[in-house]
């Protein structure tokens, strides 16, 4: 906990080295300066667990979700079975997150089914560093096996800067006929749609119960600027808090900034940690 709040990060990248881009090193080495993370990886660049759980308890991390990734031609192919150790030494710390890429994955449900099966707890679709658009049909199969399984979708939308990336595809109004095709399918739009995006998002988010606001990569400061044509006292309680660990100053250091924006005390804890457990149902063993 922290100051007496749940707090899940629920977008954490912990891949091992090794697997990335130099492009990615470049950017948690920019943005992640302040964040000692290269302190938690041996010399071959593999994370090691008493460190990175060490590390998390002492942000006040009560869960974080751990994402991989499968795009080859932007930040690299980090497969799932690298954080399963993460998991494996503090499986209530540490939650593994899947991710498909229709370019590489066929059956793709056969795919997902692999990895829900390896602990995943939701899947995650990076629509820009991947190069599909999410409503590609080749997904659908796999909505259908969350929906299915009653497990969350997160969904890129906000730009990149990593060479080889596709803004384009990373458009809510994308999501528009998974919505109307999955209409209780639970949307986790990552990133609020960073750049060009947030009225759409927020849109999304205010307008449907099963989509909600993850607020990973958005300078907490700035979130009041960046949706100031919608009542953030409402749309506030569709957030869900991440901060796209290793590149951002601190986990605990982001969520007081978010509970310094004048928030009532209840909305500031559905940001940090409930609205987390609502949306994603593996969590809810957190709860007393």
């Amino acid at each position: 906990m922290l100051d007496g709040r749940l707090l899940v990060d629920a977008h954490v990248h912990a891949a091992r080295l090794p697997t990335l881009s130099p492009a990615w090193r470049r950017w948690a080495e920019e943005f992640g300066r302040a964040n000692p993370w290269p302190d938690l990886y041996d010399d071959d660049g593999t994370p090691i667990p008493e460190r990175f759980d060490a590390h998390f308890a002492a942000e006040g991390v009560d869960a974080a979700l751990l994402f991989t990734e499968y795009s080859p031609k932007t930040t690299g192919i980090q497969p799932i079975e690298d954080v399963l150790p993460l998991v494996k030494h503090n499986p209530r710390r540490f939650r593994a997150v899947a991710n498909v890429n229709p370019h590489l994955h066929y059956p793709i449900d056969a795919e997902l089914s692999r990895q829900l099966d390896l602990g995943a707890v939701a899947l995650k679709l990076h629509p820009v560093h991947g190069g599909f658009s999410p409503s590609d049909n080749a997904l659908y199969p796999a909505y259908h096996l969350c929906r299915e399984a009653g497990i969350p979708v997160i969904v890129h939308c906000g730009t990149s800067t990593f060479p080889g990336s596709s803004n384009k595809f990373a458009d809510p109004i994308l999501l528009d006929d998974v919505l109307r095709d999955f209409p209780d399918l639970t949307v986790v739009l990552a990133h609020g749609g960073r750049g060009w995006w947030y009225d759409a998002a927020a849109f999304l988010a205010l307008s449907r119960d099963n989509v909600w606001i993850e607020l990973a990569g958005l300078p907490p400061r700035r979130i009041p600027e960046y949706y100031a044509r919608h009542d953030l006292s409402r749309l506030a309680r569709k957030f869900v808090f991440g901060t796209d660990w290793p590149g951002m100053p601190g986990v605990a250091r982001n969520a007081r900034a978010i509970a310094a924006l004048g928030l009532d005390e209840e909305t500031v804890s559905l940001i940090h940690g409930r609205n987390a457990v609502h949306v994603y149902p593996a969590l809810r063993d957190l709860l007393p």
